[in-house]
Parts: structure tokens; sequence; C-alpha cells
């Protein structure tokens, strides 16, 4: 009763509406396109937080940071974009007026201090109180980056999990689908970002999965668009017992005892739970891919792995141990490329494309 009955806590958002527009402090328009080629960078940025062990996805527990432990691994994660240079960034799991995050504007920030001019950003997290473990303010979510202008920006709900208790979900993240048109001198492209559901034990990420694909096959023949983000998903080249990665996510009292169904332990780590999950990405294989499907299960594609440091990983040959972030186009894409050597910056590595437009 004290909930509805007063000013909401959590911002509740409607089906399709504007994004929220950013401007870098210092604009510089790239004139022309060397060879029409754009660089195209998704990358779940985990709030800045590095691998600091944070409570909500890790082993850890820590739940505020401050800005001088965030700002450092900004920092290293700006260098690398600079260094990589990409026209087109989608990104995941930014803060804009965290608590957790010292209230620092990370898209404002990230643009002012990259090639960037334009951003646009949907919030899949935003509440004034999060009453879990002095969580406090939240506001985080999905955001655009452009060196071109951005015309207009669309944030599009996606539905929110069927497998919690009213009162849980009231106060849960509004999961997105953010949508921009891009102006490149005169020619325009869509960039589409979103981050889908992790710890959904119902059908809620077919659902999100399921709606992204048929807002990318609405688009006209003639329009080309880019997409990616974290899908939390595995493709259908993972099989058996790939899918479950219960052992090495597990903290350390926790038992896997092959109780998919009820063992909170399995949520985010067991991607069988759904008949037919294995099938959930395939449709998006239509479209062009950064990382072909038949390459999605080798190690040097693999984009996350949980609060585990690189140490515990020697006999698994590496630090990251699943794919789950993605770019499809329906132009060209060539080029694609898994940066691993960035594990330190998030618990999710970027992935890279060059998108070739027609001539």
């Amino acid at each position: 009763m004290f909930i509805w009955s007063c000013d909401p806590f959590v911002t509740q958002f409607e089906d399709s509406e504007e994004a929220v527009f950013y401007t870098a402090s210092s604009v510089n328009i790239p004139i022309g396109l060397p060879d029409s080629l754009i660089n195209v960078m998704t990358w779940n940025i985990r709030f800045g937080a590095g691998r600091i062990p944070w409570f909500g996805d890790s082993c850890g527990d820590r739940v505020i940071l401050s800005e001088n432990e965030v700002l450092p691994t900004l920092e290293h994660i700006a260098d690398f974009i600079n260094g990589k240079n990409p026209d087109i960034l989608l990104l995941q799991e930014v803060d804009v007026s965290s608590k957790r995050t010292g209230y620092l504007d990370q898209v404002q920030w990230i643009l002012d201090h990259t090639e960037f001019n334009y951003g646009v950003y949907a919030s899949m997290w935003q509440a004034d109180f999060i009453p879990s473990d002095g969580l406090g303010k939240v506001d985080a979510g999905n955001a655009i980056l452009s060196k071109w202008p951005i015309e207009n920006a669309e944030r599009i709900q996606l539905p929110l999990r069927g497998d919690q208790d009213g009162l849980t979900q009231y106060f849960y993240l509004r999961r997105n689908i953010l949508k921009a048109k891009i102006n490149i001198n005169e020619e325009e492209i869509y960039a589409l970002c979103t981050h889908t559901t992790a710890f959904a034990t119902d059908d809620t990420k077919q659902k999100h999965i399921d709606r992204f694909y048929e807002v990318l096959e609405s688009f006209g023949d003639d329009e080309i668009f880019v997409a990616g983000g974290d899908l939390n998903a595995l493709t259908s080249a993972y099989v058996g017992n790939e899918r479950d990665f219960c052992e090495v996510d597990k903290c350390a009292d926790d038992v896997c005892d092959d109780d998919f169904k009820n063992n909170l332990i399995y949520q985010g780590s067991y991607f069988s739970h759904l008949e037919g999950e294995e099938e959930f990405l395939t449709p998006l294989y239509n479209f062009s891919s950064a990382i072909q499907l038949t390459e999605t299960n080798s190690p040097e594609n693999f984009t996350h792995s949980t609060w585990i440091t690189s140490e515990d990983y020697v006999e698994l040959d590496g630090p990251l141990n699943r794919k789950l972030d993605y770019i499809f186009s329906s132009g060209e894409l060539e080029n694609g490329i898994t940066h691993q050597d960035q594990f330190y910056l998030s618990d999710h590595a970027p992935v890279s494309v060059t998108l070739v437009l027609p001539e």
C-alpha cells in the first residue's frame, strides 16, 4: 500500500518513447568516409566497475563504489576506445546517475574523453531508491555513441520478467532496445543496442531476443542497420554440458546439484532452461554477423566470464569462457574481432567489426 499510494520510486516506461540525447562538450564533425567503411564496436562496460567483486553479479560484497574507484577504469576504457577508433559504439551497463558509481554521468564522460560527438541513452533501471543492500538511487542502461549526428532515437520497451513476484518486479530492471538513426554525410543508417535478460527462468529471454529480431526484420530492403549488444544467450554451437557454467561461476558455498529449476545459482549460468533455447539466436544469423555462427564456441571469440580472476582459469586455457556479445547487420560486415585483452576493464570483452556501405 505504501508503494502504490506515493509517488513512484521506479520509473515505468512506455512501450516506445524518445531516448535521451547527448552532445560532446567539443564537437568535431568528421569529413568524408574512408572507402565507405564504418567501424562499429559493442561493449558491456559493467558501469566502470572493472573486475571489482560487486554484489549483484559476482561473489563479492561491494555495493557502493567511489568515483575515485570508477574513474581509473573509465580512463582505461576511453584509452582503448580511442586506440581502436570506432565510428559507432554500442554500450551496455552505463551509469548516468547512480549512487553505486558516485553519480557520475558516464555517457557524458565517455563522450568528452573520446572522439565521439553525439550520443543517445535509454535507461533500463531508473529508480530514486532501490532498497537492496543500500544500493539507493540507480540510473543505468544502454547508449549509442556516434561521430555523426543522430537524427532521432527511440527507446523500445522489452517485456518484464514473468518469474518474479509483484514487489520484486516493481523494483527490477526494465530492459529495452535503443534504436537511433544516424546521418552520415547525407546517408542514413540505423544503429541498435540491447541488453537482454540474464537471470530469468521463464520465457522472458526468448521474448527479448524474438523482439530484437522482429525490430531488425522490420527494416526495408534498402535500409542499413547495425545492431548488437549483450544478449545473455549462447548460440547452437554450444552443445550438451557446454551450456552449463555452474562449476566455474559458483561461489565458495554453492553446490551445483543439477536442480536447474529451483537452485538459484543456475540463473545466468545454465543456458538450457527452456526447450529450444539452443536456437534462440539462430534467426539473427539470417543477417550478417561479426563472428560466424560456427565460430561462436571458439575460445578466441569468448566475451564473458564471471568474478573468477584470470589466474583461476589456467586449466581452462583462458580468462573468458562463453560468448554473450554480438553484432549483426543488414549490410556487409568484415574483420570481426573480439578484444580479449581488455579482461580487467569489465566482465565482458568488446567486439568490433567493419560495416561496408554499398557504393
